[in-house]
């Protein structure tokens, strides 16, 4: 099981990391506090502080067709928020 899939990089998401040293990253459903702080230290190397994880739910998605108008909804995904110990920084654009 990849417990981390990708870090979230959304305008709210960059604000809480400059502003309280917060991460975010979606990661698998099946997967609790205890084993996503290990897999944040073991991929950065970083002391984590705290995890807050939550369920998003999909989005409500309609687009019309020839057919008419298609509904649909985006898929759920768990969104964990991980706080680091002072002075520790993780650095997402470091390997592009």
């Amino acid at each position: 099981m990849e417990i981390l899939k990708k870090p979230v990089l959304t305008e709210k998401a960059t604000l809480l990391t400059e502003k309280l040293n917060r991460y975010t990253f979606e990661c698998d459903h099946r997967a609790n506090k205890i084993q996503i702080a290990a897999a944040v230290e073991a991929m950065y190397g970083v002391n984590v502080a705290a995890v807050n994880t939550s369920v998003v739910v999909g989005k409500l998605k309609t687009r019309s067709t020839k057919a008419g108008m298609v509904s649909g909804r985006a898929a759920k995904y768990k969104k964990a928020i991980i706080t680091l110990k002072e002075g520790e920084v993780i650095d997402f654009y470091s390997n592009i």
